[in-house]
């Protein structure tokens, strides 16, 4: 019942902008910690940022400048704002929930979104 929704990939030219969205349901959204990893053709995956519940954030030294990460709390929802997007950032991208240790809840994750940054 454990539910998360990626929406937002698609295929944008260099410097340009994406926005990712993820919809969670069927878990206490405002317990867990919300985050965006990413996966590129051959590469592993890995950790793009991270919000807290007290919505403190985090970001792959890769991404710093350009991406913000923000959640909403009443629409259960993570959202990736992208900028400045570059070929390296091709990838699809994961939204996960990890919930507070105190919890000891399970992990969940997205699907996945294609990102394609391409001229």
């Amino acid at each position: 019942q454990e539910h998360l929704v990626e929406s937002g990939g698609g295929l944008v030219q260099p410097g340009g902008s994406l926005r990712l969205s993820c919809a969670a349901s069927g878990i206490i959204f405002r317990i867990y910690t919300m985050a965006w990893y990413r996966q590129g053709p051959g590469k592993e995956r890995e950790l793009v940022a991270d919000i807290t519940n007290s919505e403190r954030t985090s970001y792959a030294d890769s991404v710093k400048g350009r991406f913000t990460i923000s959640r909403d709390n009443a629409k259960n929802t993570v959202t990736l704002q992208m900028n400045s997007l570059k070929p390296e950032d091709t990838a699809v991208y994961y939204c996960n929930a990890n919930p507070l240790p105190i919890a000891r809840g399970a992990e969940y994750w997205g699907q996945g979104t294609q990102v394609t940054v391409s001229s």
